[in-house]
């Protein structure tokens, strides 16, 4: 039976790792650019949105206009303005990911993400190997699960 003075669990992060084939490569590319597709359409949707109230704006407000409706309006294009750019910061670091998966090596092995996982720890255990495992998958199958699980 164990002592619980002498057992404890614990959380650890766990790499995941991907090893590079075309396979691999065609979905990140695919996946890469449904997002920029997404982030564009948000950009008309915002664009659309800030003009429909724009518009809405100069037909309640008597002509010329005054002060406050062009205040008014100058802020809603800020916004919009403000808006569209994070999209566009966004898209561009999807464009650089695309350029980056491009330039990876068949074989080669990626970091993709990282989960958690619990471990038992007891006394005598070295804790620096328990907390290096890393899961090493090829088109989705483990292929390898390395450390002290």
């Amino acid at each position: 039976m164990e002592d619980a003075n002498t057992t404890l669990m614990l959380k650890r992060p766990i790499n995941v790792k991907v090893i590079v084939t075309t396979r691999w490569k065609d979905e990140m590319q695919q996946q890469l650019q449904a997002q920029i597709t997404q982030i564009d359409g948000q950009m008309q949707q915002l664009e659309m949105q800030g003009q429909r109230a724009i518009s809405e704006i100069q037909k309640q407000s008597i002509s010329p206009p005054g002060p406050e409706v062009s205040q008014q309006i100058d802020n809603i294009q800020i916004q919009v303005n403000q808006k569209k750019s994070e999209f566009l910061e966004r898209k561009n670091q999807f464009l650089q990911q695309m350029q980056q998966v491009q330039l990876l090596e068949l074989d080669q092995e990626v970091v993709q993400a990282q989960m958690e996982s619990f471990f038992r720890l007891e006394q005598g255990d070295n804790l620096v190997k328990k907390l290096n495992v890393e899961i090493v998958l090829r088109d989705g199958v483990v292929e390898e699960i390395r450390g002290d699980i």
